[in-house]
């Protein structure tokens, strides 16, 4: 089994990480124009996911961030949470 570190921000200003230890569930391969990529599905305890290179699943600790208290939160609360807008059918509108 392998893990990474959770790299999920946990504030909006991108200053607080997860960092919680995330089970790497799926690995793969990804084609690109610059070749194979090596991929994987990862979820922390919280219910973080993430799918993409490992590349970029990966962070290092010894940024500026630090890492924060990692909670779960439901998603009826994170419809809630202040400052979400809502398009006309109750979607969240993407920028």
């Amino acid at each position: 089994m392998m893990f990474l570190d959770c790299p999920a921000y946990l504030d909006e200003d991108g200053a607080v990480r997860c960092g919680l230890p995330a089970e790497v569930r799926t690995r793969f391969v990804l084609r690109s124009s610059d070749g194979p990529l090596e991929a994987a599905m990862i979820r922390c305890p919280t219910g973080h996911w993430f799918t993409g290179p490992i590349e970029c699943l990966t962070w290092e600790r010894k940024e500026k961030h630090h890492l924060g208290k990692a909670g779960a939160v439901s998603s009826a609360a994170a419809a809630r949470r202040p400052g979400r807008r809502d398009t006309e059918d109750g979607k969240p509108a993407h920028d």
